[in-house]
């Protein structure tokens, strides 16, 4: 008993939570907001300004209290109605990612939907708008490109670049451990992302963890989920809230003390130990109470001096010493010796990436949601086909009918002209497409190849046959019951030649033929996906 009744009492700090904020802390509690009857949700804080999201994007007002050079307005147009939303590829206690494509662009993005109406999570949307809303385009960070609010649902969704290489946990799951010389070569862009928040943002991350930091098939590794970041007055201001993943939560965190960067050095550091060795070093199985016991009372971690080079072992030793003043900075590391190893052997990170996650299967996912997002534009408001244009450059090619079209203009143009015929003059008599094979497979230089097939029906919707990416909004095919027999008007084959454009998940259709056929005698009854 004597032994259970001390465990209690070194833990009891551990779990208070009831501090609050210290005065250092910028992070007001945004309890104020407010939804207007046009449905724009106004996200008031005394430190970070007004943020004010609508269907239409968000934007971004000065606050009273801030110097008006640290805190422009910005306005990011990226309206739900432009978005193609396909399947959730993640989830978390406070919010859920999907992928979509962006119409005016046609960019897969990522979509991360919180729920505005819950005090914590709105919180950490505050959280990471006004971190990302500012670096919108800095290395190391993931880009932002945008929110907007969604009435039905309540939630408002942070639109950010697609990472399609997955992250470092992903990475792990599939590799055990991830080597030296890759981890020295992420290093310098991931020190460069923190030395930007403790720096010039004066914000401590906390929870720097290998599943936040993410990687895309160019070796770009970046930082992403700022939900529960914490911004100080300076580099000399302390936090005193006990949030985050207490998996690599640091040793002054854990016992309620004010903290500051350091703690985010200390997550760093467990990080890179957990990628290097492929195991994280602390026993976990027994309950956080015991890991935080552990974390407190036990030496610090270190890697194995006969498996790893000196350098390693002191980058490591020296992220995870349990005095957080005796911890380097993040631009203290960026001239570790660790850095510059192997700075010979000329890494090439995307060249790793590639050989961990199979790029033939990303791409084949992207050319699903392509076709599917090609054809509800096509099939869809005429208030979006203009948006179809920038799916072409200027050698760009269209076959139809024997003649061939090149370039924006003339290939838009073609296509309005199909379209127009298959609209008709009444509503009754438009003609969908009705997708009913999908062959997509991926090409030389990250291209894509994209073949269709199937049917005209006179509706109002483009369908798809099978269970492959469906958007959302989309009719079920298999649901509706419809005998393509007898509803027939005509078949199509159509083919896509997609290069990758100049941004990660972005693609143009560099060559693109089509064929339109009469109704057939003996309908294809083979029905598929693929």
């Amino acid at each position: 008993m004597a032994g259970l009744e001390e465990l209690k009492r070194k833990l009891k700090p551990l779990f208070d939570a009831e501090k609050g904020l210290s005065a250092g802390t910028l992070m007001d509690p945004c309890e104020s907001y407010m939804v207007s009857d046009e449905g724009t949700v106004n996200l008031l804080s005394k430190s970070c300004g007004v943020y004010n999201v609508n269907e239409l994007g968000f934007e971004k007002l000065n606050a009273e209290f801030v110097e008006e050079t640290e805190n422009k307005e910005k306005v990011f147009r990226c309206s739900s109605q432009e978005m193609h939303i396909f399947g959730a590829i993640g989830s978390g206690a406070s919010s859920v990612v999907q992928r979509a494509i962006h119409m005016p662009i046609h960019r897969i993005l990522a979509l991360k939907r919180i729920n505005v109406f819950e005090k914590e999570k709105r919180q950490q949307l505050l959280n990471e708008i006004r971190t990302l809303c500012d670096a919108s385009c800095y290395q190391g960070l993931v880009e932002f490109h945008g929110a907007f609010y969604s009435p039905d649902t309540g939630q408002v969704s942070i639109v950010l670049e697609y990472m399609d290489g997955g992250s470092l946990a992903d990475v792990l799951r599939s590799q055990k451990s991830i080597p030296e010389p890759i981890l020295s070569s992420m290093l310098p862009r991931l020190l460069n992302a923190l030395s930007y928040l403790h720096r010039v943002r004066h914000l401590v991350h906390r929870d720097i963890k290998p599943a936040n930091l993410l990687i895309n098939l160019k070796g770009e590794p970046k930082i992403t989920d700022f939900g529960i970041s914490a911004g100080l007055e300076s580099s000399v201001a302390m936090c005193a809230t006990f949030v985050g993943t207490v998996t690599y939560m640091s040793p002054e965190r854990i016992r309620s003390e004010n903290y500051s960067y350091p703690a985010d050095i200390w997550s760093l550091g467990l990080t890179l130990l957990e990628c290097g060795t492929g195991k994280f070093p602390y026993t976990s199985n027994d309950g956080p109470a015991n890991l935080m016991l552990q974390i407190l009372y036990d030496p610090s971690p270190s890697p194995p001096r006969h498996s790893f080079s000196p350098e390693f072992c002191s980058f490591i030793d020296a992220c995870l010493q349990k005095d957080p003043q005796a911890r380097p900075t993040a631009d203290d590391l960026l001239v570790h010796p660790f850095i510059r190893k192997y700075e010979t052997l000329n890494v090439d990170l995307s060249a790793y990436v590639r050989s961990v996650f199979d790029p033939t299967k990303r791409l084949k996912e992207m050319a699903d949601m392509l076709a599917v997002h090609y054809y509800l534009l096509f099939d869809g408001s005429d208030e979006f086909w203009h948006h179809t244009k920038t799916f072409y450059n200027e050698t760009s090619t269209f076959s139809f009918a024997g003649k061939l079209f090149t370039g924006p203009n003339d290939i838009f143009t073609a296509l309005s002209n199909i379209r127009k015929k298959l609209a008709g003059d009444w509503p009754c008599e438009k003609l969908v497409h009705v997708v009913e094979k999908l062959h997509c497979r991926a090409l030389e230089k990250d291209g894509i190849g994209i073949r269709t097939s199937g049917s005209f029906i006179r509706g109002n919707q483009f369908l798809i046959c099978g269970d492959g990416v469906q958007a959302e909004g989309m009719l079920k095919f298999d649901e509706l019951s419809i005998d393509l027999t007898n509803k027939r008007m005509g078949t199509f084959h159509e083919q896509f030649l997609m290069h990758p454009g100049s941004s990660i998940g972005c693609f143009i259709i560099a060559r693109q033929e089509l064929h339109i056929l009469k109704q057939q005698e003996t309908p294809n009854s083979n029905q598929g996906r693929s």
